[in-house]
């Protein structure tokens, strides 16, 4: 049976080592473009404001986490609105913070869908511990406010420690069960983490 291969982006299940799924608070610039609820997003050291990674592999740059939802006043209404997406310039009132909640431990794990095909459960196995980039990264649904981004399974390798993606395990979903088809679910944690550095370059140009 083809799988239903939706689109949801990485949805957090637990943390390696145990813990529970938990986020922090960030702030985005009132001129962010659009984020939404399961994009991965950097941090801009000059400002500490979230926003969405600008290309499908995060061109080697450091991620912050992954986007829950934010908080800020409407500009139209002046309530205080909670959403699970930022709709971009001219939402929020800005004499007010954009406050956004991001899953920002190292160690937290997601499941993603895979835009491609593997043969079988044991092709997709042999991937577990490779890093791979990302699909439609920057995309989401206006009406669900879900990232559309998938893992690109085809550039699953074990050679290339700046992609933003390790994946940690294949996921078991009777409704992605198809090997042969695009869909099957994989665990990931984020690869090129800014809390897992090192060097402390946390480079996040936002435009």
């Amino acid at each position: 049976m083809a799988n239903v291969n939706v689109k949801f982006g990485l949805k957090p299940i637990s943390v390696i080592g145990g813990g529970i799924n938990s986020t922090s608070q960030y702030f985005i610039k009132s001129d962010a473009s659009a984020i939404f609820q399961g994009s991965p997003v950097e941090v801009e050291l000059t400002g500490g404001t979230a926003a969405i990674i600008t290309s499908a592999d995060g061109d080697g740059k450091q991620l912050l986490g992954v986007f829950a939802g934010c908080e800020y006043v409407d500009a139209s209404t002046g309530k205080l609105t909670f959403k699970n997406t930022w709709a971009g310039s001219g939402t929020a009132n800005t004499n007010f913070d954009i406050k956004c909640f991001v899953y920002d431990n190292p160690m937290q794990k997601f499941i993603i869908a895979s835009d491609g095909t593997n043969t079988n459960k044991a092709t997709a196995r042999a991937d577990i511990f490779k890093t791979a980039q990302l699909a439609t990264a920057t995309a989401g649904n206006t009406t669900t406010g879900l990232s559309s981004a998938m893992i690109d399974i085809s550039t699953a390798e074990a050679s290339d420690p700046s992609n933003p993606l390790m994946i940690v395990g294949v996921h078991e979903d009777v409704t992605n069960a198809d090997h042969s088809a695009a869909g099957i679910s994989y665990i990931v944690k984020l690869n090129n983490h800014v809390f897992a550095s090192s060097s402390g370059d946390a480079d996040a140009a936002i435009s």
